[in-house]
């Protein structure tokens, strides 16, 4: 790309004083979860962390809705898109239209996020810095317009903040304050540093076993923490592949969950790389 550079850009434009202060108070909620502990709240923010971010930015954002690495009922489809608006990461326009430029541009100039521009970039520091585009659907929508043809993903894009909003309601006047610090601000705040993991981390430590353009990794620790996602530099070398861990020793959360659908018939023309770089698509028996 031409011109002006991303990183600068952003930093001309100045610090993102709406987006700050919301991460500052959940960041801050987030540690006053830590002085009222409750196993009871942890469990419900576990299942919350698994529905939101392994259903919702795994299996959804991602996989679905980002590479059509898998086909699934358009009813699931939503219900995905759906749970990763609860991570309060952006609605899915966004949230795919980002990612697909981050492959076009990988570790490149128009990447938004590498970590050749920082580790601290890489991590948050282009979600803090420059214009703020998680509501401006006409623009993004250039970049997902497979998502811009539904209406449900247009209104969710626009109000991805509410259901967040509904459900934070719900889980306060069911559960009360203690849950509603661990299920809805420690939660999200781990979700969203763990996918903020993928896009820096593992840009940055792992091994690497394909001889890709960037510089993608896979990182284990990432990829246990976010479903499957930290086998980074498979996935660059095979991004419509549901599945991301290659090998056997390589645990993939959602790749099974990919393959439970399928033995039930909810999930066709699932694509599925190996470990020789052979990438096919496996369609349900009619």
């Amino acid at each position: 790309m031409n011109g002006e550079s991303i990183v600068l850009k952003a930093r001309r434009q100045g610090l993102n004083w709406a987006t700050t202060l919301v991460l500052v108070v959940l960041h801050v909620a987030a540690v006053a979860a830590l002085f009222v502990f409750s196993w009871k709240a942890l469990a419900i923010a576990v299942v919350f962390y698994y529905v939101c971010t392994g259903l919702g930015i795994s299996m959804g954002y991602h996989r679905l809705h980002t590479h059509r690495s898998y086909k699934v009922p358009l009813w699931m489809e939503y219900f995905f898109a759906l749970c990763g608006a609860l991570t309060l990461e952006g609605g899915p326009i966004f949230w795919v239209a980002t990612h697909r430029l981050h492959h076009q541009f990988s570790d490149q100039e128009g990447d938004p996020h590498s970590p050749r521009d920082g580790a601290f970039w890489a991590h948050m520091g282009w979600i803090l810095w420059g214009e703020v585009n998680h509501n401006n659907t006409r623009v993004m929508s250039k970049y997902a317009p497979d998502l811009a043809k539904h209406r449900f993903y247009i209104w969710l894009n626009n109000y991805h903040w509410v259901p967040n909003v509904v459900l934070g309601a719900i889980v306060l006047a069911v559960w009360g304050w203690q849950v509603f610090l661990w299920a809805m601000c420690f939660r999200i705040v781990a979700g969203m540093h763990i996918t903020w993991a993928v896009n820096s981390a593992t840009h940055m430590f792992g091994r690497r076993r394909f001889e890709t353009r960037d510089d993608s990794r896979n990182t284990w620790w990432v990829a246990l923490l976010s479903f499957g996602e930290g086998w980074h530099n498979n996935h660059h070398a095979h991004p419509t592949s549901a599945r991301h861990g290659l090998a056997w020793y390589e645990f993939d959360p959602s790749w099974l969950l990919v393959k439970a659908l399928k033995a039930v018939g909810l999930a066709k023309s699932v694509h599925v790389a190996t470990v020789e770089s052979q990438v096919v698509v496996e369609q349900r028996a009619a």
